[in-house]
């Protein structure tokens, strides 16, 4: 089997890896559809194998280490993300469910069963319980757009090997909505539109073509 078309193999295989897992991740935010995100962690997964395998087709590494990153981030902010709300947002809490119910023993079975006092709350107890909930909305709104700074890298390095212009359009898209993900309707649309995008890239990618060998003559 020859090398062009062990290349051909490979990058029709990443293709409709990438393409497939692209889709999965644009479909999976609908409803009805995805189930507890398993479509969309399905769709992660497949475009990863993707990028992994482009990676080893260009030769260049940043294509699959830049998206690992991302993932990594990605899983950093949400652990630091539930830290927060262990620490500082039930910490609150608890001491918010103290004031309101001052016969609470600490059990939250057994809130259904006492009568709220409202004239123990102050805005202190409110403000700090809402400064624990913003303190996580900044975690992840910080590694979501660290997460689409590492994608848009290996996008931008894919579009410049395979000649996909619309990878590194992807890139950009996803780091512009994770920046306005805090403008909630308008982050999370670019960013599901970005997906679409990914997928069109992934079905746009071609084998190399193998270059015309010229034969050459020596005058005798």
């Amino acid at each position: 089997m020859s090398v062009l078309r062990v290349q051909k193999m490979s990058i029709e295989t990443s293709k409709i890896l990438g393409g497939i897992g692209a889709l999965l991740m644009f479909l999976g935010v609908i409803p009805y559809i995805n189930s507890y995100g398993a479509i969309e962690l399905i769709g992660i997964i497949l475009v990863m194998v993707a990028l992994y395998d482009l990676s080893r087709h260009y030769n260049d590494g940043s294509i699959f280490n830049n998206a690992l990153y991302g993932i990594v981030m990605g899983v950093a902010g949400v652990l630091i993300s539930v830290a927060v709300v262990f620490i500082a947002v039930l910490t609150s809490l608890t001491d918010f469910l103290y004031e309101v119910f001052p016969d609470w023993n600490g059990d939250f079975t057994a809130l259904s069963g006492l009568t709220p006092d409202p004239s123990n709350i102050d805005l202190s107890n409110i403000g700090l319980f809402l400064g624990g909930l913003f303190a996580v909305l900044i975690v992840l709104w910080v590694f979501s757009i660290l997460v689409a700074f590492f994608f848009r890298r290996s996008f931008g390095t894919l579009s410049e090997k395979s000649g996909v212009g619309l990878f590194s359009t992807t890139g950009l898209l996803l780091l512009i909505g994770a920046v306005l993900i805090i403008i909630f309707g308008v982050g999370l649309i670019l960013i599901w539109i970005s997906a679409l995008l990914l997928a069109i890239a992934f079905f746009q990618l071609k084998p190399q073509q193998e270059q015309p060998t010229t034969s050459t003559s020596t005058p005798t």
